[in-house]
């Protein structure tokens, strides 16, 4: 089959200060999730980055009661729904581990069992961000295969620098990068899509570049591989919660890839090219 059928989550989260906090939030975004799912059935549930707690540092300053190990509260819940549906779930989490806090996207299959998990490779100190003062890197990237697509995860900082999704696609075949974002409207915010509709355009798949809600985030976008007048981005509230349900078709890579062949026209090695250096 070369279609996917996505339910992605542009997410509403609360201020989160205790375990159970994290916990009544994650159990109502998982009622919301069931109740869509009874009727209209999907391939794939995506939630944005950290989706099981708040993005501040009142929050992280608490990892030690809200982040959780793989097996945690939030993978219990998300399996029974995985198990339930027949689908695939991916959903953020603040991983703790004996080496530290990752910001984390777990992958859980159809059958409940976890299939695999990425911890974020960029930490993000700029702008309202201040993670590297809480996580720490990590150190392996992960592609999942479903319905005939090879699905990457990255999670927001991620997208700025090209080299990654470039590896993802090139090196690993990546056709769908899950982009999963806690993009606050700080100076960054504005560039944060065209940094999105590059990576799906220069690479030629597809990326779904996933917020959480709020008057302060918001913005959500799947870009195809080549992004038209005719094939817009589809885009989600600018502010409001929503479970936006998006259709891919793998054949549109194929088509794009066959109508703009510049994949097939690049060189296989830029950095042995001989450079002039000329001074004027």
């Amino acid at each position: 089959m070369s279609v996917l059928k996505i339910l992605a989550g542009q997410i509403e989260i609360p201020a989160t200060r205790t375990g159970r906090d994290r916990n009544v939030h994650i159990e109502r975004c998982a009622c919301k999730i069931r109740r869509r799912l009874e009727s209209e059935p999907a391939d794939l549930v995506v939630l944005p980055e950290l989706s099981s707690i708040d993005y501040s540092r009142e929050a992280f300053g608490r990892l030690e009661r809200l982040a959780e190990p793989l097996d945690g509260p939030s993978f219990l819940i998300y399996r029974e729904i995985a198990l339930r549906f027949g689908t695939t779930i991916v959903y953020g989490i603040a991983r703790a581990s004996d080496e530290g806090y990752f910001i984390t996207q777990v992958v859980v299959g159809p059958d409940a069992l976890m299939r695999g998990y990425y911890d974020k490779l960029h930490i993000a100190q700029f702008g309202a961000s201040m993670e590297k003062d809480y996580f720490v890197p990590g150190r392996h990237l992960l592609v999942v295969e479903l319905n005939e697509f090879r699905i990457a995860p990255i999670v927001c900082y991620d997208v700025r620098v090209p080299e990654l999704s470039r590896t993802l696609v090139l090196k690993h075949a990546a056709d769908l990068i899950l982009h999963c974002g806690a993009y606050y409207r700080d100076e960054s915010f504005t560039s944060w899509h065209a940094f999105v509709m590059a990576r799906a355009m220069e690479n030629q798949c597809f990326v779904l570049s996933l917020n959480r809600a709020g008057e302060c985030y918001g913005n959500s976008i799947l870009c195809p591989p080549w992004v038209s007048t005719g094939r817009p981005v589809e885009a989600f509230p600018p502010c409001g919660e929503e479970f936006k349900t998006c259709v891919i078709d793998h054949r549109e890579i194929e088509q794009t890839r066959q109508q703009y062949p510049f994949l097939l026209d690049k060189l296989d090695d830029y950095q042995d090219l001989k450079c002039l250096e000329i001074k004027v």
